[in-house]
């Protein structure tokens, strides 16, 4: 089904930046500044120790699975995609990641809103793949039911033929749905009581000054993977494994020192100093932080940003069962590419990252969850180095 319809007029969210606008200490939110200040030199920076275990069972058993999903995925608004999937109005993307079929949308008016993915006559999906379309309405591709943006029934084909029928009674399913910090949080449960509480002030002010919202998505790749969910998402919350497991990638750009860590609400945000840091470079005028500063967030509970000089990760880390995590990966950058030379550092910078994080980050991850269930150990152990890990998971057994 061609969804896409040219005649709509083009409104960008905001204009493509070039390669060349890069990011100064004082571009950030003043609380980004603040913690980056806080980052001590290398030789000041003393990890310390700590006695710090989770049973291997929340990893592997059904009921903790289960018990997840009921209390945190189900019961809060999730992070689905990111606003730069839809940057016009008249976008539409389907998102089948969390095992529910949603149509996420911004409208005419420019309003982010979400909905079941199923004509209200059969059931049918309207869109079937995960690109984004332009469109001024959705049509089912069974009986042809036409719904617009808003959710709202339009049109149906023969509707003489049916009687006591009111279109506005058969519009689609529509999920409570934010927009903040160029994050889409949806409510996955249209039964449950609205709760975002993950979308914190602090966090939406440090999205902005990333300026997350008006970016563009380079490259986005799904990776399906034989691991429970926060195997996968443990690497993202500890530089432990950076000079290891990245030896003969990243590692040795990044330093074996503790990071920064704030909570923001339910959120986590780590930052820490590249293997160049020192206290003082903070201060060359017109320097791109992220050349020696890098940011990273679990945005609660299962979402990870990390910043790069000219590009910005953003991993959705979905539960599908104890033993098996989808990730949406997207690769966003300040613009298109508008040169040669933009290309070649967004295309390099996109090959990178796949091979580090799909044959390093999460290869781990799933040979951890093998050994783990082979029963060999009874308990994992963190060491000063990932103490971040059981801030998180202090978090979220809050609600378990």
């Amino acid at each position: 089904m061609n969804l896409i319809d040219k005649s709509i007029p083009a409104v960008p969210v905001a204009a493509a930046p070039a390669l060349n606008r890069i990011q100064t200490l004082n571009d950030l939110s003043p609380d980004q500044i603040r913690a980056i200040r806080q980052i001590p030199g290398h030789d000041q920076a003393k990890p310390r120790a700590i006695d710090a275990r989770r049973p291997a069972s929340i990893f592997l058993d059904q009921a903790r699975f289960e018990l997840e999903q009921k209390n945190v995925f189900r019961k809060f608004a999730v992070p689905v995609t990111v606003s730069a999937r839809l940057p016009r109005n008249g976008s539409v993307i389907a998102h089948d990641g969390y095992g529910v079929p949603l149509l996420i949308s911004r409208d005419t008016e420019g309003k982010v809103r979400a909905f079941l993915n199923a004509c209200t006559h059969k059931g049918s999906k309207l869109v079937e793949d995960c690109e984004t379309h332009l469109t001024k309405k959705l049509t089912c591709p069974y009986h042809a039911w036409t719904f617009g943006l808003d959710g709202r029934l339009v049109a149906v084909p023969r509707e003489e033929t049916i009687a006591n029928f009111d279109k506005k009674d058969r519009g689609l399913a529509e999920l409570a749905c934010r927009e903040a910090g160029g994050i889409v949080w949806v409510m996955l449960d249209r039964n449950a009581e609205p709760d975002f509480r993950g979308m914190d002030d602090l966090l939406a002010a440090d999205m902005e000054a990333f300026d997350l919202p008006h970016m563009h998505v380079y490259g986005q790749k799904t990776f399906d993977l034989a691991a429970n969910w926060k195997l996968v998402q443990e690497p993202f919350l500890e530089g432990y494994h950076v000079q290891r497991l990245h030896a003969r990638s990243v590692g040795p750009m990044f330093a074996d020192v503790p990071n920064v860590t704030d909570v923001l609400g339910l959120n986590i945000r780590q930052i820490s100093g590249k293997v160049n840091f020192t206290p003082e470079c903070l201060d060359t005028e017109g320097e791109n932080i992220h050349k020696s500063v890098t940011h990273a967030y679990l945005v609660f509970p299962n979402t990870v940003i990390v910043t790069s000089p000219y590009y910005i990760s953003v991993m959705i880390i979905i539960p599908r069962g104890p033993d098996r995590t989808i990730v949406d990966y997207m690769m966003l950058t300040r613009g298109k590419a508008d040169n040669e030379k933009a290309e070649d550092v967004y295309r390099r910078s996109y090959e990178m990252i796949l091979n580090v994080f799909g044959n390093e980050d999460f290869r781990a991850a799933e040979i951890s969850h093998t050994g783990l269930s082979s029963g060999a150990i009874s308990d994992v152990v963190y060491c000063g180095l990932e103490e971040t890990i059981p801030l998180y998971y202090d978090i979220l057994e809050r609600f378990l």
